[in-house]
């Protein structure tokens, strides 16, 4: 590898490019793709009468091909190497008369100003900005500056280029400051990709007159895939949307390589907008036989599915792979804030992109298999988006979920892949959704912004919820006696589903809910049935400070405490409850005002193994007895807590304290949703 310059200085060096070339010979050497790649762009910029300058020209055969297609003849080429002028010269002079090659610094050109319409530059700039250096950038402007003098007003300068961030970056700022306009185009490959994995892009410096005192901004990227340009805001914003592109590009050439070890992700964004429109998982599934109708398939989730444990986990994701039977398959989650007509136009929209994600050794115009859970893209009906000081964006949507049944769902957009609050539609509103129920005549149809309020109350959504109403089995020595008052404080609110259906199932139950955010009280009112009554009260207030109020006025007042609060801290691997509700202080004064024989139930979301092991530790040094309930397919683990040691029970106990439990609720004539049973919640508590 003798051709390759001993440091990045050399590649500004006549004495460097005159040996290149000599060693290299007659053999063209084309820096970031051919002519027919090139040509596409090249064309919207490039008049047949235009004078056009191509500097660093070496001996590529791009102003021969340029010349000889007739996209335009008047046009000199300049190079610092003698060498490889002399040869272009011998190349080329007789064949194409109108075309000359000059050996010249582009630092120091001899033409007068605004003699070009066109200046081209074919990986020249890459060569030369090799480094940061103070040498270096000064003759990067020095040959701006020079572009800019012999182009005429309204000239081109087209630079292809690798378009690397601190490249791209100096001639965006550079040229926008004179008040040119900046696009950058993408350049389509036909060529080998696992040969050459970066993108080529060009960019196209249209000369405008500079106004004094304008601001005025015009930066825009065309991608590969479409004429359009698309304006962009900053010069920050456009470094990250060509990134974005060599990031794809580098995704595409390790996938076309061979099975992907861990799954890859991307979005595909909205042409005109910008904003996300399908989020893509790439699984690979070494251990399926492969055959030829099974290396590759695409499978839809439906609406609103996305954050169920099959689609929205890694584990979830290799598993509906494996039974799927295909070696790679690529899901498709569908994005909210974007429309969509079905599968037949989603599958006509995502064909050509997701071929390119396609794995090694797939037959040519191979058939690719477009799957979903049900056969459509499932029902997703936002009602309500609204924006909360404390909570940030969220929304209110319903969803069609597993067998056709449909949910009521509170979602924080700054976590979009959890759902927040959850709750089950009553068949009539499901009916309304779907577009099968036929409202009487003269009654009312319900307007687009406000759907019936048809909650079913008998259905705890959230697993973590069931196994938190299971832990009041703990209660006393036989569980919670019909008739006997219990006071339980939940703190979080959310949709209000858990102290809602404390109220309801528990006649004797005194709930007091602290929510933080009072835009979550109207939420809970307005979308998910929550209502207060005597038995209910809602304190807006910050749960730390309540509890420490309540340690200091009233000790020894609830039989049940229960912690449901989200952390807003994403940067913590503690994504419930908040660190400060874990500390050892702060537990004590929960236990203050807790009875002797009272439960505390905190809902303990964390992936720090560490951090979740010194929570763990605090909390054994404040409650003497602690059980634990691992929420399977989730991250979630509830703990039971308890003051005295004298309150501990093996499983078996537990469970047919549950049963006890149930059959009280039964005598008193709450109706009750078969689908799970509070026994279930317990058979597999631990004792820590």
């Amino acid at each position: 590898m003798d051709l390759l310059p001993r440091s990045p200085a050399e590649f500004g060096s006549a004495r460097y490019w005159d040996r290149f070339f000599r060693q290299r010979g007659q053999r063209p050497f084309e820096w970031y793709g051919a002519f027919p790649e090139l040509c596409p762009v090249l064309l919207k910029y490039v008049r047949p009468r235009d004078k056009v300058l191509v500097v660093g020209c070496g001996n590529s055969e791009l102003s021969e091909q340029m010349y000889d297609t007739g996209m335009c003849e008047d046009i000199v080429n300049i190079d610092i190497s003698d060498a490889v002028i002399r040869q272009m010269q011998e190349r080329s002079v007789s064949k194409r008369p109108k075309m000359s090659y000059l050996q010249m610094d582009m630092l120091h050109m001899d033409f007068p100003d605004a003699h070009f319409q066109v200046a081209l530059d074919k990986g020249t700039l890459d060569a030369i900005l090799s480094d940061d250096e103070e040498v270096t950038l000064s003759k990067v402007d020095r040959m701006f500056a020079e572009i800019s003098r012999v182009l005429q007003v309204g000239g081109r300068y087209l630079c292809v280029s690798l378009a690397q961030s601190h490249v791209l970056k100096k001639a965006v700022e550079y040229f926008s400051q004179e008040g040119w306009g900046v696009r950058v185009h993408e350049v389509a490959t036909s060529g080998d990709k696992q040969q050459f994995v970066l993108p080529v892009f060009v960019y196209v410096m249209t000369k405008f007159r500079k106004i004094p005192g304008s601001a005025l901004q015009i930066l825009e990227i065309c991608p590969e895939e479409q004429d359009k340009p698309l304006r962009l805001e900053s010069t920050e914003r456009l470094v990250e949307a060509v990134k974005d592109r060599q990031h794809y590009a580098l995704l595409c050439s390790q996938l076309s390589k061979a099975p992907c070890g861990e799954q890859l992700s991307l979005d595909l964004c909205d042409k005109a907008s910008g904003r996300p429109r399908y989020t893509l998982h790439v699984v690979d599934s070494p251990a399926v036989k492969l055959s030829r109708d099974n290396r590759f398939a695409i499978f839809i989730i439906p609406q609103g599915r996305e954050t169920e444990w099959l689609f929205g986990t890694e584990e979830g994701r290799k598993q509906l792979a494996a039974s799927a039977g295909f070696g790679r398959l690529v899901t498709v989650a569908l994005h909210r804030e974007q429309h969509y007509e079905g599968m037949a136009s989603i599958q006509a929209e995502l064909s050509g992109k997701v071929m390119e994600l396609a794995p090694p050794g797939l037959p040519a115009r191979q058939q690719v298999p477009f799957l979903s859970a049900g056969g459509d893209i499932g029902v997703r009906t936002v009602w309500h988006c609204d924006t909360s000081p404390l909570s940030g964006e969220f929304v209110v949507e319903d969803v069609k979920g597993d067998n056709a049944c449909y949910f009521r769902r509170l979602v924080f957009l700054s976590n979009r892949n959890v759902v927040q609050s959850e709750a089950r539609l009553l068949p009539h509103l499901t009916s309304y959704l779907s577009g099968q129920k036929k409202w009487r005549k003269g009654k009312k149809k319900p307007g687009p912004a406000e759907p019936p309020m048809a909650i079913d109350k008998s259905y705890l959504c959230c697993e973590h919820h069931k196994a938190m109403v299971a832990g009041l089995c703990l209660l006393g020595s036989s569980g919670p006696l019909p008739g006997t008052p219990i006071a339980v404080l939940v703190v979080g609110l959310g949709g209000g589903s858990l102290p809602l259906f404390v109220h309801d199932y528990f006649p004797q139950a005194h709930v007091a809910v602290v929510e933080i955010d009072p835009s979550m009280l109207e939420v809970a009112t307005r979308w998910f049935g929550f209502s207060q009554d005597d038995r209910m009260q809602v304190h807006i207030a910050d749960g730390l400070d309540h509890v420490d109020k309540l340690a200091a006025e009233a000790p020894a007042q609830y039989d049940a405490i229960m912690f449901d609060v989200d952390s807003k801290d994403l940067t913590v691997g503690m994504s419930c409850p908040p660190p400060a509700f874990v500390e050892k202080p702060f537990l004590e004064k929960v236990k203050t005002i807790l009875k002797p024989e009272g439960v505390f139930v905190l809902n303990l979301v964390c992936r720090d193994t560490q951090l979740k092991e010194t929570v763990l530790a605090i909390l054994r040094e404040v409650f003497p007895l602690l059980y634990t309930r691992h929420i399977d397919g989730e991250v979630n683990e509830i703990l039971f807590c308890q003051p005295s040691p004298k309150s501990r029970r093996d499983p078996v106990e537990l469970t047919v304290l549950a049963q006890a439990l149930e059959r009280s609720m039964q005598q008193l004539g709450r109706s009750w949703d078969s689908s799970y049973a509070l026994a279930d919640m317990l058979q597999a508590v631990t004792i820590l």
